[in-house]
């Protein structure tokens, strides 16, 4: 099939996104240094520096042909007219009510899911196992795979077809749908910490003694309601460390891996929890669910554009990817390759911003135990066990970083003694 002039847009935006990835990914191998940073020298001796430049090589390399596979698989199916055809299959087999969407949808899914299979499979029991942090079992991966599918069906399914009827049956169908996926966005968000982590890992309370107290006198002088603190069996899958806080209202939940318990002091702790809790009081957790919210309203809206039987935008889509019927399901799939390359751009804006909730909350840590030296110390124990990458390329940085590179956090950090 030959695409439209849209399509050869769409096709000229996916190969340009591929190739600043690409040259990203050059550029960051190019920017490894053969010594570690004068602030971190004292965690990383030369065999662990070169073990983590090791691990960014082989990342970085799984990475190229990951992407290779991603869009390889795209373009053969687009230009073997494979969306029209799977559309044609689904409607054959169902009519054209939303059991077809549903099909479509489902089948694109699996399709997608089998493709990726192996390189999960790679990446997990070949990279991460090579450098020592994969405990995951061939078991505990089974099982996990068939849990998300089964949340993935249980919870997307009803989901997709409420848009589906929502598209198909209501006038302004695009600020309905955007409305029930608000909900459900809420919804999941209240309902994982107490429902769907706990399906794949035990959470359990963390004891009393003094690192509980010294936590509870932290968050009393933070002002912050002190919920449920647990430890995670983080070491069933990885030894790699980390915390975070999940959640909202009563069932907001801030969580330890038991390998961070068992590397950290209790002042290096507390510290990263205060770093934890800086995010709910600096409120970026309210403000980025702001502005996904908002963000979700526009895709929707365009969404409908796309969607819209009498709109020309829609027909050149959809002649595009080479599907003769423009139904919501089929719009779905196309409208997210259509939006993926703006996506990624836009990703560099809510990077920015997330490191910079990084810094305030860094800063927010430090005032709340009085000092910057047990989170700095955490910090650095934190990258030596995990293999960070410490000299990352500043293109790279700005595609991909939520946090900012180490270096800089500490520096940051630092300047907090004066």
């Amino acid at each position: 099939m030959e695409p439209n002039t849209l399509g050869i847009i769409i096709l000229i935006a996916l190969l340009a996104l591929w190739n600043l990835d690409f040259v990203a990914t050059l550029l960051n191998l190019g920017s490894l240094k053969p010594d570690p940073p004068e602030e971190l020298a004292d965690v990383f001796d030369a065999d662990k520096y070169a073990q983590s430049q090791s691990y960014t090589r082989a990342n970085a390399r799984f990475g190229i042909i990951e992407s290779i596979v991603s869009l390889f698989t795209l373009l053969a199916f687009w230009f073997a007219g494979g969306f029209g055809w799977l559309d044609d299959l689904t409607r054959s087999w169902l009519g054209n009510g939303i059991p077809a969407g549903l099909a479509f949808l489902s089948l694109i899914f699996v399709g997608h899911y089998l493709v990726h299979l192996p390189l999960s499979i790679y990446s997990t029991f070949v990279i991460e196992e090579r450098f020592g942090f994969n405990r995951t079992t061939p078991k505990t991966f089974i099982i996990d795979q068939i849990k998300n599918l089964l949340l993935s069906a249980i919870l997307g399914l009803p989901l997709a077809a409420g848009i589906l009827w929502i598209f198909g049956h209501v006038e302004f169908a695009w600020l309905w749908a955007w409305a029930l996926f608000t909900v459900v966005q809420i919804l999941l968000m209240w309902l994982a910490p107490s429902l769907i982590l706990p399906l794949f890992n035990k959470f359990e309370p963390m004891p009393d003694g003094p690192l509980r107290s010294s936590i509870e006198t932290m968050a009393q002088k933070c002002g912050f309601p002190i919920g449920e603190i647990s430890v995670m069996d983080g070491s069933k899958r990885s030894t790699k460390a980390n915390a975070y806080f999940t959640g909202f209202g009563k069932t907001k939940r801030i969580a330890l891996y038991d390998t961070l318990v068992e590397e950290q002091t209790d002042d290096e702790l507390v510290a990263v929890l205060a770093h934890e809790i800086g995010h709910f009081k600096c409120r970026h957790i309210i403000q980025r669910l702001g502005v996904s919210i908002v963000q979700s309203a526009v895709l929707f809206f365009l969404l409908g554009l796309a969607v819209d039987e009498d709109g020309a935008f829609a027909g050149q889509l959809f002649e595009a990817f080479g599907v003769a019927k423009i139904t919501p399901a089929v719009g779905l799939v196309l409208f997210g390759i259509l939006f993926s390359p703006a996506s990624r751009l836009l990703g560099v804006f809510a990077h920015a911003w997330s490191r910079k909730h990084e810094f305030e909350a860094d800063a927010f840590a430090s005032k709340a135990v009085d000092g910057p030296e047990a989170l700095i110390s955490a910090l650095k124990k934190l990258s030596a066990k995990n293999l960070s990458n410490l000299t990352p390329h500043r293109l790279r940085v700005i595609l991909d970083y939520s946090h900012p590179p180490l270096p800089e956090r500490l520096r940051a950090l630092a300047a907090l003694r004066l």
